[in-house]
């Protein structure tokens, strides 16, 4: 086991009713701000009733609200300028996300920008490391992302079409999130089936590790990934079922605020792969992990079997055979029909691309995540683009 430091200093607030308490909470974790910006998407959190609720319990609490809506799915980083710029017009003190984890990723990225003199794209691109940022608070909407429970952000610059991850131990992580499953009810079931692959490829980016002797952290990712498939079809059964819809959105918190990376090199390699899939052909980020996931194991498979045939076996439920491909190729058959079971694509066809232009994609990746790539297993542009061609 890796020496690590883990801190989790977000305040979670998590059952019916709580999105009321949005006020109080944020008076008690984000400083008492006199003016706070209210981040949101489109128009489900004003149709439903929930940023009335929202509003009114800050209004209540003493606080001006600066509202900024429409944030879309893939956020870009026009949406971002645009909020650093009302913030301090109207000399905002915090911010507040109403959404999923684009609407949250946004309220970073401009709760980061806000305190900073120079672009706030210097951080995402590397040149700088976050230290202070305006506070941040949540009310989740979506379980999918994680970003309640993180200090991670993922923008698309709009130029060159460059999505990029940033990632912070502590200046990004919210000081709250109100986490109600009743918000997700109303959740298309696609959008629910995208959150469900996302959460899982946050624990599996985690998991695939070259580390040893991390037995609780594999027991941890291990019991979600499996928590996560058994409860899945209650939520696609009955979606107003509160039990099944509050595990997938504890689920989706635990799967991405670090518990799992304890101790352990992470991989993410599949993430880099995917953000080339959404920057580009601009589709549904989780319902591209489950087309690039299925194809990085099969590469995996040949080349590193080990973990995956682990995975096979204590996830998946494949018996062993003793032999680590066989298994690991049959668990990956069990992950695709999975997926499929709760109507996700696996292929860039199923996802809507046609003839995807593979040598940008490959382009792309390693200029913006370096020539050689990965935790688990190293991987240069001609094997990422064998892992693109096994999408299609």
């Amino acid at each position: 086991m890796n020496n690590f430091t883990y801190c989790t200093p977000t305040r979670y607030l998590f059952g019916r009713n709580t999105e009321s308490e949005t006020g109080r909470l944020a008076k008690e974790y984000l400083g008492d701000p006199r003016k706070v910006l209210v981040v949101s998407g489109g128009s489900s959190a004003k149709k439903s009733g929930l940023l009335d609720c929202v509003t009114t319990s800050l209004r209540n609490a003493g606080i001006e609200i600066v509202g900024m809506e429409g944030i879309k799915p893939n956020p870009t980083d026009d949406r971002v300028y645009e909020g650093i710029a009302l913030c301090r017009k109207h000399g905002v003190e915090a911010v507040i996300g109403v959404g999923g984890g684009s609407v949250i990723d946004t309220a970073k990225a401009i709760a980061l920008g806000v305190p900073y003199d120079g672009d706030f794209w210097d951080f995402y691109a590397g040149k700088l490391t976050p230290e202070k940022a305006l506070p941040i608070g949540v009310v989740l909407t979506i379980p999918a992302a994680g970003s309640e429970g993180s200090g991670n952000s993922v923008i698309t610059k709009i130029d060159g079409l460059h999505k990029i991850s940033l990632r912070s131990d502590f200046a990004l992580r919210p000081k709250f999130a109100v986490m109600n499953p009743e918000l997700t009810y109303t959740l298309p079931p696609y959008q629910t089936a995208c959150g469900i692959a996302d959460m899982m490829a946050h624990v599996m980016e985690r998991y695939f590790t070259p580390t040893e002797h991390v037995e609780v952290t594999d027991g941890i990712s291990e019991g979600l990934l499996r928590s996560i498939i058994a409860v899945a079809p209650c939520v696609f059964a009955n979606p107003q079922d509160y039990d099944a819809r509050a595990n997938i959105m504890w689920a989706g918190t635990m799967a991405h605020n670090g518990i799992c990376g304890c101790g352990r090199t992470e991989d993410w390699v599949s993430h880099f792969m995917e953000h080339e899939l959404s920057a580009v052909y601009d589709v549904a980020h989780g319902a591209g992990l489950a087309v690039v996931f299925p194809a990085w194991l099969t590469y995996m498979a040949n080349v590193a079997p080990a973990r995956p045939a682990r995975f096979a076996r204590e996830v998946m439920g494949v018996p062993s055979t003793f032999d680590e491909r066989t298994d690991a190729l049959s668990g990956i058959e069990r992950l695709k029909a999975f997926y499929r079971s709760i109507g996700l694509p696996v292929t860039l066809r199923e996802l809507g691309v046609e003839n995807a232009d593979i040598s940008l994609l490959v382009k792309k990746l390693h200029e913006n995540k370096g020539e050689i790539i990965g935790g688990y297993h190293k991987l240069d542009a001609e094997a990422t683009e064998e892992i693109y061609r096994l999408m299609v």
